[in-house]
């Protein structure tokens, strides 16, 4: 045990040396683009930002301060967050820092992980590295977002199933991780349905109860509170964006989204999880032919399990998100399929004329991680400098002339943490009143223009800091455009450009005013419309 602890240690030390210094390279990169201040890559890092901030300082689970808003699509990470500004200040860092600290602990899990099956500084270097790199970690790390933390819970979830059986801490481990993982992602229900209906196939009924009972209390102790503020079960998030299957007239046209859109025709799915997914089904196919269901289950337990879960996050959830959101199912992935494929570290050459068809599928998942690192690598070069350019000077713009105004918005995170403005979020994440607008990926109709005319009019809104194509032709008919904001390159930014109106048109040469005298980056193009 001593000896497989240094190999451990050793390869964790190498591994972290490594993986950093890529992770170092491209934070240097993107805080020169940015006037020496680091910049998430995702407008979305400051929603939890926003929402840590209020709680932190007025107590309130909201975007603004003034009301509820359940716009967290994680509000363990969220809370921890609101906790950490509470302890040490209100420092936009604190994401980046938290994902820091966690990375490094999943390097370790891994390193402990791969070290007792390889046991040689290498060989589980080299697992631990491709693992890291299969999911982007690095690109996750400097989103500033819970799923770092996500995939540290994941980590720690197998390295104790593994050891189950013979370690008492192990258990604890095991039963801790999945208590906290709802919360952090609702996507984890999906992992706690299908390892409590495998520990049922092998009749381990009180370890199936034990997984339903902790990976669900909190999810519907938070539920409940939610349904209680605004009227929804789950974070607004997760209602704007899931997909639904409601037993109605639309069941038909709900089952094709889901297994079509969703699945078989859904090009991210081919991208991210077939060739992961392929492995699987020949390495239980095989045994299938030769064992019996019982030994079937039990010795492709976790390929079994992740099997699934990447079949119902492709279908509910979402293949989409920059490389994020599939991240945690990928590391299992990695961890058991290594395992299933060690011989190829050992006896290479010999494995490859073996075990042609699952060389050539291993060749496949290394190009496709080969892939989505250069995917990630204008995403890591450039999205910092695309949020600064385009939401953190609109926020700074709101901070000077408009910070405790009434702003109408779409891309609501950095406006609303570097600000105290009101806010109405036209996509439904932060404003109750939307949702309904936007629910199960809606388009924008008649409806809803007539909605945000009078919504506006009703409640004296000032502004509007928003990408008019999104509004699909409905800008109400009072609203003046003032300018117009725009950006050389898009990488994280869903448009180039913004436009500023006027809807309190009483102030609109006052508004052409403050956006001529502020000083915007030299890479925005500012045009006033006259």
């Amino acid at each position: 045990m001593g000896i497989i602890r240094n190999i451990g240690l050793r390869s964790f030390l190498l591994s972290f040396t490594l993986f950093f210094s890529v992770c170092l390279l491209y934070y240097i990169n993107s805080v020169l683009k940015t006037d020496g201040h680091y910049i998430y890559l995702l407008d979305d890092a400051y929603i939890h930002l926003a929402m840590a901030k209020n709680f932190a300082l007025y107590e309130v689970w909201g975007m603004t301060r003034y009301q509820f808003s359940s716009t967290s699509s994680s509000p363990l990470f969220t809370y921890i967050l609101s906790v950490l500004i509470k302890v040490f200040g209100n420092n936009d860092q604190i994401p980046l820092y938290f994902n820091v600290i966690f990375s490094i602990a999943t390097l370790y899990v891994l390193s402990e992980y791969y070290a007792e099956v390889f046991k040689e500084v290498k060989k589980t270097v080299l697992a631990v590295l491709f693992t890291t790199f299969f999911i982007v970690l690095p690109l996750n790390i400097l989103s500033g977002m819970e799923h770092v933390f996500q995939i540290f819970l994941f980590v720690v979830n197998i390295l104790c199933l593994s050891h189950y059986k013979d370690r008492k801490l192990a258990v604890f481990g095991f039963y801790f991780s999945l208590l906290l993982m709802g919360l952090v992602r609702f996507e984890s229900m999906f992992y706690f349905v299908i390892l409590a209906f495998m520990f049922v196939l092998v009749r381990k009924w009180k370890e199936a109860l034990f997984i339903l009972l902790l990976g669900f209390i909190p999810i519907i102790a938070f539920c409940a509170y939610n349904y209680q503020q605004d009227g929804y079960f789950f974070p607004n998030s997760v209602v704007v964006k899931g997909t639904k299957l409601s037993l109605d007239a639309n069941v038909l046209g709900q089952l094709k989204v889901i297994l079509l859109d969703n699945l078989l025709l859904n090009i991210s799915f081919y991208k991210i999880g077939f060739f992961p997914l392929l492995l699987c089904v020949i390495f239980i196919y095989r045994d299938v032919r030769m064992k019996t269901f019982r030994e079937v289950l039990k010795d492709n337990f976790l390929l079994i399990v992740f099997s699934l879960v990447m079949i119902c996050h492709a279908m509910f959830a979402d293949l989409k998100g920059l490389l994020r959101y599939e991240a945690y199912i990928l590391t299992g992935f990695c961890m058991v399929l290594i395992l299933k494929c060690k011989d190829l570290f050992f006896n290479f050459t010999n494995y490859i004329r073996k075990e042609k068809l699952v060389s050539l599928l291993i060749a496949a998942n290394v190009f496709l991680m080969l892939y989505k690192c250069c995917v990630a690598h204008p995403i890591m070069s450039n999205g910092g400098k695309n949020i600064y350019e385009q939401q953190v000077q609109s926020a700074k713009f709101l901070h000077q002339f408009y910070n405790t105004s009434k702003v109408v918005a779409n891309d609501i995170g950095a406006i609303s943490y570097f600000t105290n403005i009101h806010l109405l979020d036209i996509a439904g994440l932060a404003s109750v009143e939307t949702i309904h607008f936007n629910e199960n990926k809606k388009g924008f109709d008649q409806k809803f223009g007539n909605f945000l005319s009078k919504y506006c009019l009703d409640h004296q809104y000032d502004i509007a800091v928003v990408y008019e194509g999104w509004l699909q032709g409905y800008v109400p008919s009072y609203w003046k455009k003032a300018g117009t904001l725009k950006i050389e390159d898009k990488i994280t930014v869903a448009r180039l450009e913004v436009s500023i109106y006027s809807i309190d048109t009483k102030n609109l040469e006052e508004l052409k005013q403050n956006i001529k005298k502020f000083d915007w980056n030299k890479n925005v193009t500012v045009t006033i419309i006259e």
